[in-house]
């Protein structure tokens, strides 16, 4: 008996890692960039391909968001998650976008937690007697053994009803539960409202007019597989900074040790910077006017060195633009009224309310800001920036000194040639500003 040996041919088997697929990816002006991605691509391996792709700075503050459209909410979506994982639990039928965008809070709240976590919304059930130690807060955290209970009142979303109504609200790391005698907290009185294994944490868009919410501040829990408006379990708080306290919470809660991770790797990365990081607080005021240089201690002493400084600034930069033979100093201004229009931070003709909203997405943290015409004066520019999580507008006026004309935030007393200059000196000196300008809002084309 003759046996013959046959060629078989098997389908080749591609790796996971090895599969692609195509997807769009959109920039603040809603034009889209379709791109072709390994099925296994994170969160942030998007964010560095944008990155390089469009030659932007790399400070770890990219983002990629997760917006639903038809259900009015959006998320971040956190750097080490798998991004094809959250479109496929969006399904669909569901008109999700992914957005590329500066996010500057998005690890805020490990470099300054009591800017996240106020006082009257947190307490640790442990030997201290409920006071939780603040340096330690995040700690608590990460801790599988520990964790701080956040509480405080919240307006709920009746189920199938336009109504909303105030409970006291508890999370622990069991879940998210609220109570049915005031602000009790015993466990007869804790009824269960939430957990976040299988759910996240979204922001809901103009909840006022879409669902009636007594502020714009709310948030909601979505099921990872939920696509339908009935199954959110929507949430509102009063402020801002109670509903930043929740979300970043829960946030904490949901992911753990993993969130500082994404936070820690981009630094691990460049140890061997030749750039030293630099707290706000470790920055003095110098004086190096005489033989020795000495610290400033007294505040109204810096303040006016600061100003001083703002006037030598003037000075120099008048000097500069009067020298070598160049034009008249009225002829010399004119191309100072646009130097600005190529830099990252103005945005033209936005109104205060997209101004607001902005920065909001870009994060409420002191120092991010943007500069914009002015729609009530036309020949003046307004400074739109954060501080204390509430955005504040200072306008900018133009001066007329003998013919030369100058920018001024603070009536005249501290004067710049171009609104550039003007930026920096505040980038170095707060001024008679809240606090100093740190992260401009930028707006790329994809």
């Amino acid at each position: 008996m003759n046996f013959h040996a046959r060629r078989v041919t098997l389908p080749a088997i591609t790796p996971l890692c090895l599969q692609k697929r195509v997807i769009k990816v959109y920039d603040e002006n809603n034009t889209s960039k379709a791109v072709e991605v390994p099925t296994d691509v994170t969160a942030r391996d998007i964010c560095q391909l944008f990155v390089l792709k469009n030659h932007c700075i790399d400070d770890h503050s990219w983002t990629l968001i997760d917006h639903l459209t038809q259900l009015g909410i959006e998320r971040t979506i956190e750097d080490h998650e798998y991004v094809m994982d959250v479109l496929s639990g969006n399904g669909m039928e569901t008109d999700s976008r992914l957005y590329f965008r500066k996010n500057y809070a998005k690890y805020e709240f490990f470099k300054k937690p009591l800017d996240f976590f106020p006082d009257h919304m947190v307490s640790i059930s442990t030997e201290t007697n409920g006071i939780v130690d603040h340096s330690e807060l995040i700690e608590t955290f990460l801790k599988s053994s520990t964790c701080p209970e956040i509480h405080g009142h919240l307006h709920v979303k009746e189920q199938s009803k336009k109504s909303w109504k105030k409970f006291y609200f508890v999370l622990r790391r069991s879940g998210l539960y609220f109570s049915t005698k005031g602000t009790s907290k015993e466990p007869r009185h804790l009824q269960f409202f939430a957990d976040f294994a299988d759910s996240d944490i979204y922001t809901v868009l103009s909840a006022k007019k879409a669902h009636g919410a007594p502020t714009e501040f709310a948030f909601c829990v979505k099921a990872t597989k939920c696509s339908s408006s009935r199954d959110l379990k929507l949430l509102c708080a009063d402020d801002e900074q109670t509903k930043t306290c929740w979300i970043t919470a829960m946030r904490l809660l949901k992911f753990g040790m993993q969130l500082y991770q994404n936070f820690i790797q981009p630094h691990q990365k460049q140890k061997v910077s030749p750039m030293r990081s630099i707290s706000e607080n470790s920055l003095v005021a110098m004086d190096f006017s005489g033989q020795k240089t000495r610290v400033i201690e007294n505040p109204s002493e810096a303040l006016s060195v600061a100003v001083e400084e703002g006037l030598s600034w003037r000075r120099k930069s008048c000097h500069r633009l009067s020298g070598h033979g160049s034009p008249s100093s009225t002829q010399s201004s004119a191309p100072n009224l646009a130097i600005h229009l190529a830099q990252p931070w103005f945005h033209g003709k936005l109104s205060r309310e997209e101004a607001q909203h902005l920065i909001t997405q870009q994060g409420l943290i002191d120092g991010v800001f943007l500069l914009r015409d002015s729609q009530s004066n036309p020949k003046t520019f307004v400074l739109s920036l954060c501080h204390m999580q509430k955005i504040k507008h200072f306008q900018i006026l133009p001066v007329d000194d003998e013919g030369e004309l100058f920018y001024t935030l603070d009536d005249g007393h501290t004067r710049f040639t171009d609104l550039i200059q003007l930026v920096e000196f505040y980038q170095l000196n707060r001024g008679t500003l809240p606090c100093r300008l740190k992260h401009h809002c930028i707006r790329i084309t994809l």
